[in-house]
């Protein structure tokens, strides 16, 4: 992580993932989930793994969703699982490619989690905050991401 300082939260969260990764799923994906969603900020954390043609809900913590399946594409989720890129929406209620879960959402951050140039899965974090996601938590996700991927076929 090039240029990035972690706080004591983030610090405790990433330790927290790192025990977690070192179980089985799908009790070590809600254990990531969970210690995620425990961050400032990050009102719903969900971890999809793309399945052919679509992103599958494995593991979440915070508000649930009615998105448990999501066609590549389509959605802030599913143009990070086209694009192969993180995606940080400020405004959520501003973005026409935004699929509501609630109305209290305001903002989102999708980090893919690769391995090599292939796409396995993806970290979703909503926040009741807007333009709650900086250049920091997209550093720090893609490190989660980096722990999360041998969990991931």
């Amino acid at each position: 992580m090039t240029g990035f300082i972690m706080d004591s939260t983030q610090r405790r969260a990433l330790d927290d993932v790192r025990a977690a990764a070192a179980g089985r799923p799908p009790d070590a994906l809600l254990r990531a989930a969970r210690a995620l969603q425990a961050l400032p900020r990050y009102t719903g954390v969900y971890l999809y793994a793309l399945e052919g043609d679509a992103l599958v809900l494995r593991a979440h913590a915070g508000r649930d969703t009615e998105h448990v399946r999501i066609p590549i594409g389509q959605g802030i989720c599913g143009l990070s699982a086209r694009t192969k890129q993180a995606v940080v929406v400020d405004d959520v209620g501003s973005d026409p490619r935004y699929l509501a879960c609630n109305l209290e959402t305001q903002s989102e951050i999708v980090v893919p989690i690769m391995r090599g140039e292939r796409y396995l899965a993806q970290i979703d974090v909503d926040s009741d905050h807007l333009a709650a996601f900086g250049p920091a938590d997209r550093a720090f996700l893609a490190e989660v991401a980096v722990h999360l991927e041998p969990l991931f076929e």
